[in-house]
């Protein structure tokens, strides 16, 4: 909810405020009709009972907001919720003609009208129930459209973010340094005249450069068409790194369905071998993990390298976990979380952990 939102007063104190409408009409009225014809004019006393009377549904305004978010008319709960609104309804009404038949006690020592106090109810009824119905309709419109508003301003941001991760993607991913060590990998290699690799290296660079420049992605895709595109880049960096990169999936194949946010594992695997693989001269191994446990999924990046101390933690947290973590919160708030780790044998873990749903089909 934006600040401007929480300044606003809530719906149903509107709704409730409004009633002042029909109130000074209906003393208006009454004061009108004593004035014309033959009748005797209101008293004060007739003209407040005519506009307090309409104001004590401003009391119970709140509780028909109460009942329509606890009881909501949508599809699928119309049957099981609508006696419930029909019995609130009526309930309503009596409580609406019980306080009529005490502010007229209360300024006349009569029932209104000259009436019982049952028959104002039935007398108040068809109107009430009629008048519960619309304060519940007025309701739902406003609950609506508060949230379509929300849904609207929830997907620009989104769209922004999203924006800003692509770009934020080809400064990490696409760095100069990168595609210069990655062209002078390749140049190694067409020197050595194997052209079968250095095709296939620039076919990844190809392949990784169109994706992240794309401006039609959606902000969530399969955890099948991330880790593709994962294997994108660690092809690469295994040429240039020859036999100190050892990565190793563990991931589950019934999982390859699942929703996860675009370019959410490759800044994780990037991390781990700056801060990995760069520090230190023998082999790394690259564990890249996804399991889920009940309606959580859980994504991870561990390294086998020297791991973060306290000095260097706060520079292993950069732009790209920084970024991540400002998407997985645009997404999913506080339902997901990004932690990074020591290990105690040496390394270090990155864990991604957000709900679990799985989209239509899995990409390739």
């Amino acid at each position: 909810m934006t600040p401007a939102a929480r300044r606003r007063p809530p719906v149903w104190a509107l709704v409730s405020a409004a009633w002042l409408g029909p109130a000074i009409l209906a003393a208006f009225q009454a004061y009108v009709q004593g004035r014309i014809g033959n009748r005797e004019p209101a008293t004060w006393r007739e003209i407040l009972w005519e506009g307090g009377d309409w104001l004590l549904y401003a009391l119970l305004t709140p509780a028909v907001f109460w009942l329509a978010r606890r009881f909501p008319l949508a599809r699928g709960t119309i049957a099981r919720h609508l006696p419930v609104h029909l019995l609130g309804a009526v309930l309503l009404c009596a409580a609406w003609a019980g306080g009529g038949v005490l502010l007229s006690w209360a300024m006349f020592r009569s029932t209104p009208y000259g009436g019982g106090a049952v028959g104002w109810f039935f007398t108040s009824l068809p109107f009430g129930v009629a008048v519960y119905f619309a304060v519940l309709g007025v309701e739902h419109a406003a609950f609506y459209f508060v949230e379509a508003r929300e849904r609207e301003t929830h997907a620009a941001r989104l769209s922004a973010q999203l924006a800003e991760a692509r770009l934020g993607a080809l400064r990490m991913q696409m760095q100069p340094h990168f595609l210069l060590n990655s062209l002078n990998a390749i140049t190694v290699i067409v020197r050595d005249r194997d052209t079968v690799t250095a095709t296939r290296m620039l076919e990844q660079l190809g392949d990784m450069l169109r994706r992240v420049t794309r401006a039609d992605r959606p902000p969530e895709v399969t955890l099948a068409e991330e880790l593709a595109f994962v294997r994108q880049y660690l092809a690469i960096e295994e040429v240039r790194f020859s036999d100190r990169l050892r990565p190793v999936f563990a991931v589950d194949p019934s999982l390859l369905a699942a929703a996860v946010p675009e370019f959410v594992l490759q800044p994780l695997v990037e991390n781990a071998l700056r801060h990995g693989l760069a520090q230190r001269v023998g082999a790394t191994r690259l564990e890249i993990a996804a399991r889920r446990e009940e309606e959580e999924l859980i994504l991870s990046v561990t390294d086998d390298g020297p791991g973060p101390d306290d000095a260097a933690r706060e520079p292993m947290e950069g732009v790209g976990l920084g970024n991540t973590r400002e998407r997985l919160a645009t997404l999913y708030g506080d339902r997901a979380t990004l932690t990074l780790t020591r290990r105690p044998d040496g390394g270090a873990t990155a864990t991604v952990r957000l709900p679990y749903r799985e989209l239509e089909a899995a990409g390739g």
